[in-house]
């Protein structure tokens, strides 16, 4: 039974994972021209657009954390779902062995990484049977980092700096508006929302991750919906969150809202944040053969026309270069906003080694360390390791443990993305360390300045979680908690809290 289909799927997702749809290309291409070279969200930026061309030219993930994959397909009558659901499998098991998509199956219970993307719920794949006699896919790659960010909201309610929110459109607003505000560098900015009104708290999720599927250009049908979305798009980008959070002028490139009935007792207003590494493509398949007839959103015979106009971010000749390991002399001469580019000995570590490090020592010596949150995209090589894919991931997940992390093993410097709370920074004043912001998503832009792969413990977690031991050469970031009390990011939610709060007045 369609014996091209397994190659149909397989080429969908890997170009899903490597290659941004032209109408997101088209939006960050618009954020670059809005913010100064010359600022942090510039900066930012040039990073950014030099990691979606390099994604592309060597087909590989534009961000390592590649998601729960998520399948919509449409089929024809007497179509065997059953058949097509497991090719659907098959295909992810492929691309996941291949590099191109993440491990991130991991049992609810036990913390096992399945190592193939498969296991009870993964991938999720949704089939609606229509009247047309091709086969429909699409598919979008959602991080966890954006995932964490989606919001629900039951109206009416009071809502933080906006006041209370009814069982209107206003209220609608208000929810939508918070949301975003929420997400700050979290969710990697910036990013794009798809939004439902009603439904119940399940097929409300699900239709808001559904508006993702349109086009960022795309208007909506109902004048009343089209308003809403382009006056959240207007409202949004005077909050001066920016990207990563840094702040600046581009905090949102796509607004897309739909509605669902919903019962008396109920309404519900539901919100699912994306990040910039908007990954969603889809295919037309022949129902006969499962050969691919049209691509969606892309057209092949387009060339791929370049986001960076040059090669990397400029150097100013004023970034400051860390050896690892670090002092902590070097560490308290640093201040919030300094660009730095570091080199030596990193180490990785995500949730499982945080935990883990509260009942048991390191595997490593971690005095003066740099600690690495990134789970990347490995493949054997040679026998031994070769990274493929290596941004930071969301840091205020290892909140309970950070501090004393720091405090117990003497790490100097966290790499991670999003920001800290106030326990880390605290401890970051009191132990002489830092928190260093990478860029969200960068994943083949930090991958290149990896040189090598030096080892690997913790393995049990799974590839994500494991500690890699890692030498870069010259990796930027930008000092937004510093050793002496000061955060970039809180300062930044302070003051778009303020802006909030003057467009709910």
């Amino acid at each position: 039974m369609l014996p091209q289909f397994f190659e149909s799927v397989l080429s969908l997702v890997v170009k899903t994972s490597t290659e941004l749809p032209p109408d997101v290309r088209a939006a960050m291409k618009t954020a670059m021209a809005e913010e100064p070279a010359s600022t942090q969200s510039g900066q930012a930026l040039a990073i950014i657009a030099e990691n979606i061309d390099l994604a592309t030219d060597c087909e590989g993930a534009i961000c390592q954390d590649t998601g729960m994959p998520t399948f919509e397909v449409k089929a024809p009558i007497g179509a065997n779902q059953v058949e097509m659901k497991k090719q659907i499998q098959d295909a992810v098991a492929e691309a996941t062995e291949r590099g191109k998509l993440r491990p991130n199956s991991v049992d609810s219970i036990t913390g096992e990484n399945s190592g193939t993307n498969l296991g009870p719920g993964t991938p999720i794949i949704h089939f609606e049977q229509w009247e047309r006699g091709d086969i429909e896919i699409k598919l979008i790659l959602k991080g966890g980092g954006c995932e964490n960010m989606n919001a629900q909201y039951s109206l009416p309610m009071e809502v933080p700096n906006l006041g209370r929110a009814d069982r209107t459109l206003e209220g609608v607003r208000k929810c939508i508006l918070h949301a975003v505000w929420n997400a700050q560098g979290k969710g990697c900015a910036p990013g794009a929302i798809g939004v439902c009104i009603g439904g119940d708290r399940t097929s409300s999720y699900v239709h808001a991750k559904e508006q993702l599927f349109r086009t960022l250009d795309d208007v909506n049908s109902d004048p009343r919906l089209a308003e809403l979305e382009a006056s959240i798009m207007g409202e949004v980008n005077k909050l001066g969150i920016g990207t990563m959070g840094f702040g600046g002028r581009v905090s949102l490139i796509g607004c897309k809202i739909g509605v669902q009935n919903r019962l008396p007792a109920s309404f519900f207003v539901s919100v699912a944040y994306d990040c910039w590494a908007f990954r969603r493509l889809g295919v037309v398949l022949d129902a006969k053969t499962g050969a691919i007839k049209q691509w969606l959103y892309r057209d092949p015979a387009s060339p791929v026309i370049a986001m960076a106009d040059q090669a990397g971010i400029k150097r100013t000749g004023r970034e400051i270069r860390l050896q690892a390991p670090i002092t902590e002399e070097q560490v308290r001469s640093l201040k919030v906003g300094d660009v730095v580019l570091v080199s030596g000995r990193v180490f990785t570590g995500r949730d499982q080694v945080h935990h883990h490090l509260m009942t048991h020592e390191p595997p490593v010596d971690m005095r003066g360390s740099v600690l690495y949150h990134c789970g990347p995209v490995v493949v054997k090589e040679g026998g031994g390791w070769k990274v493929t894919a290596a941004g930071p991931t969301t840091s205020i997940r290892e909140e309970p443990y950070q501090a004393d992390v720091i405090r117990r093993y003497g790490v100097r410097a966290v790499i991670g993305k999003g920001g800290m709370g106030a326990k880390t920074l605290a401890a970051l004043e009191e132990a002489g360390a830092v928190y260093l912001n990478g860029i969200g998503g960068a994943a083949q832009f930090y991958a290149r300045t990896i040189t090598s792969v030096d080892g690997v413990s913790l393995t049990e977690f799974g590839t994500p979680e494991s500690m890699w031991h890692l030498t870069v050469q010259d990796f930027p970031a930008i000092v937004t908690m510093d050793a002496h009390g000061n955060s970039l990011h809180r300062k930044i939610e302070q003051e778009s809290a303020k802006e909030l709060a003057e467009i709910g007045a």
